[in-house]
């Protein structure tokens, strides 16, 4: 046998064993392949099921916690309170619908002792009897605000917050506000997740899928079983080895995720397929066994002719590149859909502090403009009398006066306008005498009428700061008033107003009145021990807001001797020090 033909013989062989290496080759690659990118997909799944299960869960808490210092400041307040000494609610229902739109919540009820629906956002509830609902037996019998979830006969759940309204030590009724969870439910549902929301007794109260409320996750996940064992047997054998299944819902492979929400025990739970792990890992095993397909083809066509070897090797690049463009647009495509999704979410949050900051202002404006009026009528009252006694000069000094209110007045909206919109008013050297002494002289006929001995303590050279003058005079004022208020039962009144200086400005308002009841919340928001109707508890809050935005501090104590003292301390001007220098 000659050497050509050895050769032809043993070619067919040659051909055969590197046909069956590419093949082995093929199937370790796809195995190895697959093990790895199944473990890659599912974590890249289960990183964003991850993240979208952390916003749920932020959105409800921040939903529950919204809402539930509501009962407290519906509780206090004097309208709500009177209508139900009274019996006269004719303007409760459009008040608490006022409420509503300014907190976004589901709904209001006002009842009274008895459990009656006595005013309501929903109009048709008012006279239905409530006595034996969660939220009015449980807050009858609590001194603060309760949550509670009631059961509908619909199946549907209604979570409320409620609190006992009180005067004097008499339970007056309940004031009951519901949060609305529903809206997320309606939000889930753009998304391919199955998501369940349980409580600590392990009953599903928010779902996607609305027939699994009042189930528990067991009895949910095997609500619809699949047809038949066959077919779960299947279904099961397909996923084994490749995916990391945490349960299986209607038959189909699922990935499971659970967090905390950090109320009252409730859970949060995500249900994700594996879709589109299979679709990303099956496509690019598609990618890799046609690229051995073609390899394959490209040694058996190199054996008998080499010639088209290199074409064949470019149509095989060229396919890859293809197959991964087209990957590369989809996981393109996917990251802009999250992205959106986490747009819509920041702007949900967004509206909401807008509303909260406006209820804030309009507070502010009301609380910070009654004090300027106060003054003003004082002093048109007395002009009348100087008139009526042919005192023209004396007028006119009161008319100067209600003139220098009326700017004050237009100062204070401006700062409350650049205060909304994230930015202070200008900030300027000034000589913290010259504030007390304007606030001392805009307060005149108030501390005389109330027969007020005001003691000043000044330093002889001046105390400057950087502030913005109004600002500052607005919490002189604030706290004067405050000490004017806790005085007015003293048989002889006094105020003491200090300044001293050192590495800061210290300014110290001293009263012989009764003194501070709570020194820890009163510099909370509509916190105030005055009647119903002479204030609302924002003075002191906005003034140590104030305080702190000038880079000082505003602190509170009860004196050796008795009384209440205030100190507002704030940092020497820089500019003032270095010129004295």
């Amino acid at each position: 046998m000659s050497e050509t033909s050895v050769r032809r013989d043993n070619a067919p062989w040659r051909a055969r064993i590197a046909a069956s290496l590419v093949i082995v080759v093929a199937i370790a690659t796809v195995w190895w392949t697959n093990q790895l990118l199944t473990e890659r997909f599912t974590e890249t799944t289960r990183s964003r099921a991850e993240v979208r299960l952390a916003l749920y869960s932020g959105n409800i808490l921040s939903e529950l916690q919204r809402n539930q210092v509501v009962p407290q400041l519906l509780a206090r307040d004097p309208a709500l309170i009177r209508a139900l000494m009274s019996g006269d609610f004719l303007q409760s229902s459009q008040r608490l619908i006022e409420y509503r739109d300014g907190i976004a919540a589901a709904g209001l009820m006002l009842l009274d002792r008895d459990g009656r629906a006595v005013a309501a956002t929903d109009r048709a509830l008012i006279g239905s009897t409530h006595r034996t609902a969660p939220y009015f037996v449980e807050a009858s019998r609590s001194n603060d605000t309760v949550f509670s979830t009631s059961l509908l006969d619909s199946g549907a759940r209604v979570f409320t917050y409620s609190r006992k309204i009180e005067a004097q030590g008499e339970m007056l009724g309940v004031i009951m506000v519901e949060v609305d969870l529903k809206k997320f439910e309606s939000s889930w549902a753009g998304f391919t997740d199955a998501v369940i929301v349980s409580d600590s007794e392990e009953t599903i109260i928010l779902a996607t899928e609305p027939r699994w409320r009042g189930l528990s996750e067991e009895e949910a996940l095997a609500a619809r079983p699949v047809r038949s064992a066959m077919e779960l047997a299947v279904r099961a054998t397909a996923s084994w080895g490749t995916l990391p299944v945490d349960a299986y819902l209607q038959g189909e492979a699922i990935m499971r995720q659970e967090a905390r929400i950090g109320f009252q025990g409730w859970r949060i739970t995500s249900f994700t397929t594996y879709a589109s792990v299979r679709e990303r890992v099956n496509a690019v095993l598609a990618l890799e066994i046609m690229g051995f397909a073609i390899l394959v083809a490209l040694v058996s066509y190199l054996v008998s002719r080499r010639a088209t070897s290199r074409l064949r090797f470019f149509q095989r690049e060229s396919a890859e590149l293809r197959q991964l463009n087209v990957a590369l647009q989809r996981e393109i495509s996917e990251r802009k859909r999250a992205e959106r999704h986490l747009e819509v979410a920041e702007q949900t949050l967004q509206q909401s502090s807008k509303l909260a900051a406006l209820g804030e202002m309009s507070a502010a404006v009301s609380h910070e403009l009654n004090q300027p009026l106060a003054a003003m009528k004082t002093y048109l009252a007395g002009a009348k009398l100087l008139l009526g006694r042919r005192r023209a000069d004396e007028a006119l000094s009161s008319f100067e006066r209600i003139d220098d209110l009326i700017e004050h007045m237009s100062q204070i909206t401006r700062q409350l306008k650049s205060h909304a919109h994230k930015g202070g008013g200008a900030t300027k050297p000034l000589d913290v005498r010259e504030s007390i002494s304007s606030v001392l002289s805009m307060m005149e006929s108030q501390l005389r009428q109330d027969d007020v001995s005001v003691i000043t303590s000044l330093p002889q050279d001046p105390v400057i700061v950087r502030v913005d003058n109004v600002r500052l005079e607005q919490v002189l004022v604030n706290l004067i008033r405050n000490a004017l208020d806790a005085t007015s039962a003293t048989s002889e009144p006094r105020i003491e107003i200090l300044v001293t200086a050192g590495e800061e400005a210290l300014i110290t308002v001293r009263d012989n009145g009764a003194g501070i009841e709570d020194l820890e919340k009163l510099f909370e928001p509509f916190y105030t021990t005055k009647m119903p109707g002479d204030g609302v508890g924002l003075g002191l809050a906005i003034s140590s807001g104030i305080v702190n935005e000038l880079g000082g501090r505003l602190t509170a104590r009860n004196g050796r001797d008795g009384g209440a003292v205030f100190e507002v301390m704030l940092p020497i001007s820089t500019e003032a020090t270095a010129a004295a220098e």
